[in-house]
């Protein structure tokens, strides 16, 4: 039990729950779990699989036609302590892992369906999870007779979900924006609330809901019962915890703001001409492949989708110039996977949950952190294994590095492939095709008299020749004289051209172009907050959102120290550096702010 400030946070790892005893015998007395360790596979052995949660016997006999047998780690520690609906909560976990039924199940246990009132709110960053959430709600409560469940969302009827809502409504699962226009419309009544339940709320506060979040729980209860779940932990979110949560018990499955152990992290280095050229060999390499290709911006989605097409991909964009039909005719087709890649913006792709998808595409990388935490988390869903694959050139290095530290992972180089390494995939995808293909005998029995007689003169190698030939000489010939797109240098000297400079530390900072900074500006800016010389600074990079600046290593300690309460414009000040990451654990569940003088629970 950790105290900060006004809270006690209890805190379980997965990897602590075989040791503690203590949490099983409170817990799930009669359950065995092996919780994944040192790295290998997540497996649960239960007795009765969910029953030994307690939770009632239609919700069971729902999960049981879904075809969840054993619950995931998020699972595992949410639901015995979520059911008792005494106390906030704070779930840790990566997407993918089963959040939707790990506050799902407990919160349909406790709703009282004799009261037609809401007493449950669930707010979601987008209309996709909304639905989602919906959905799977819906799922689990299929053999419990009157208990009613209305999402709402934007780009959708608000009069038909007004009816909804005036026929009573046990649970409300919304998206911050409609629900606030329903509020100002006084179309719905929270305070009879008693469970408010905030997904993905990491995803929400990076889309800018802070203020629909904060207007939307004023109208709330004090007394009601806050869950929070999202992927990683920014500073927002403490802000959260400490105006509207009492002594919350957290967990976190893995590894807090890390990702997840089954996907595996690669990244590209190329020139800023040929990322295009190498998105490509990169798909052609992959013939297989179940992609989500994400962009920084709608206009180089759309750049990149249309050149896709053009190129003979099947691919389409996601992005938010589309209008509500437009986006549910892609992810339609994306979700029955007549659609191979999806490229997507951040924002238009936060809340998919589509199965299997195989990898997730940084074209370019994100300003934000947590951002690339999220895009990863597309793939290897429901304990799957996924790729997560960055394209980036020598000015990324520096974002890189600090990507790695973010989510406690070694990136892997990798070479671009070449030509050869393309036609061979693609030769053997092909093989692999002609070996697996359903023969319909029926359908070609009367044209195998003609077909043989046509081919009576080609031996069995010939015949493979062509039939190879004539699928592949597309890729023969394109990738004939392909050039290396690799840069030639090694990983070590990847150090953003400050030419391993062992006197200088690299300190990532939280301000950028955004904040109005450039070169200038922000050596002006150190000098006042550190009162530091100006040759202890001997390089500063601007980016968008971030920066970093070189500083001489007898400097370090000052300037960090420097930066410890500094709030520019509002917003805390965030400095870090490779050096301070060395001498962090790996997990640190209290890293909570003092919140004594933060403003009352609400």
């Amino acid at each position: 039990m950790q105290k900060k400030g006004n809270m006690n946070i209890k805190t379980i790892d997965v990897k602590e729950i075989r040791e503690d005893e203590i949490f099983l015998e409170e817990f799930c007395p009669d359950t065995v779990y092996e919780q994944q360790l040192d790295g290998q596979p997540y497996d649960t052995e239960a007795k009765n699989g969910f029953t030994d949660f307690g939770i009632c016997k239609e919700s069971v006999r729902s999960i049981k036609e879904l075809g969840f047998t054993k619950p995931t780690p998020i699972q595992v520690q949410s639901i015995p302590v979520l059911k008792d609906g005494t106390r906030d909560f704070i779930g840790l976990a990566q997407t993918g892992t089963g959040k939707t039924a790990a506050f799902g199940l407990p919160l349909i246990e406790l709703i009282d369906r004799e009261k037609i009132t809401i007493q449950a709110l669930i707010l979601a960053p987008t209309r996709e999870l909304c639905i989602q959430i919906s959905n799977d709600l819906e799922s689990y409560c299929k053999y419990l007779v009157g208990l009613n469940i209305v999402p709402v969302y934007g780009g959708a009827s608000i009069e038909l979900q007004i009816s909804r809502i005036k026929k009573g409504a046990h649970v409300v699962v919304a998206t911050p924006g409609r629900l606030n226009d329903l509020i100002r419309r006084e179309k719905i009544d929270l305070s009879t609330i008693k469970y408010v339940i905030l997904d993905e709320a990491d995803e929400m506060l990076n889309m800018g809901f802070q203020e629909d979040i904060d207007s939307i729980l004023a109208f709330t209860p004090k007394d009601k019962k806050t869950w929070l779940f999202a992927a990683t932990m920014p500073d927002e979110i403490y802000a959260i915890i400490g105006k509207y949560m009492h002594d919350p018990f957290e967990i976190t499955a893995g590894i807090k703001n890390a990702g997840a152990d089954n996907i595996e992290h690669i990244y590209y280095v190329v020139h800023e001409r040929d990322r295009y050229t190498a998105l490509k060999r990169i798909l052609d390499v992959n013939p297989d492949i179940f992609a989500i290709i994400f962009c920084r911006t709608r206009i180089e989605t759309q750049e990149i989708a249309e050149k896709l097409i053009k190129d003979g991909y099947n691919a389409d964009s996601l992005h938010g110039d589309l209008n509500q039909v437009q986006r549910d005719k892609v992810m339609k087709h994306y979700r029955e996977k007549n659609l191979q890649l999806l490229v997507a913006t951040d924002v238009a792709a936060s809340g998919i949950d589509v199965n299997n998808v195989s990898h997730v595409i940084n074209y370019q990388l994100p300003d934000e952190m947590e951002i690339y935490t999220h895009r990863s988390g597309r793939t290897a869903r429901a304990g799957k294994s996924g790729i997560t694959i960055s394209i980036i050139n020598t000015k990324d290095m520096g974002k890189l590095r600090y990507i790695e530290k973010h989510v406690n992972k070694k990136l892997v180089y990798a070479r671009v492939p070449g030509g050869v390494e393309v036609c061979e995939q693609q030769l053997l995808a092909l093989m692999k095709k002609i070996k697996t293909v359903e023969i319909n005998q029926p359908g070609i029995e009367k044209y195998l008299p003609a077909i043989n007689s046509e081919l009576k003169n080609i031996d069995k190698a010939e015949l493979i020749a062509r039939m190879v030939s004539l699928e592949f000489n597309r890729f023969l010939d394109y990738y004939r004289n392909a050039e290396d797109l690799n840069i030639d240098f090694s990983r070590k000297d990847h150090d953003r051209g400050r030419d391993n400079d062992k006197d200088a530390e690299s300190i990532f900072i939280n301000l950028g172009t955004i904040d109005g900074f450039n070169n200038a500006r922000m050596l002006k800016y150190f000098k006042e907050i550190t009162s530091l010389p100006p040759d202890a600074f001997k390089r500063i990079n601007i980016k968008g959102v971030y920066s970093f600046v070189d500083v001489k290593s007898k400097y370090l300690a000052v300037f960090i120290e420097a930066f410890d309460n500094e709030v520019f414009k509002g917003r805390k000040v965030r400095v870090d550096s490779s050096e301070r990451n060395k001498s962090k654990k790996t997990f640190s569940p209290g890293k909570m702010k003092n919140f004594k003088n933060s403003k009352s629970r609400q």
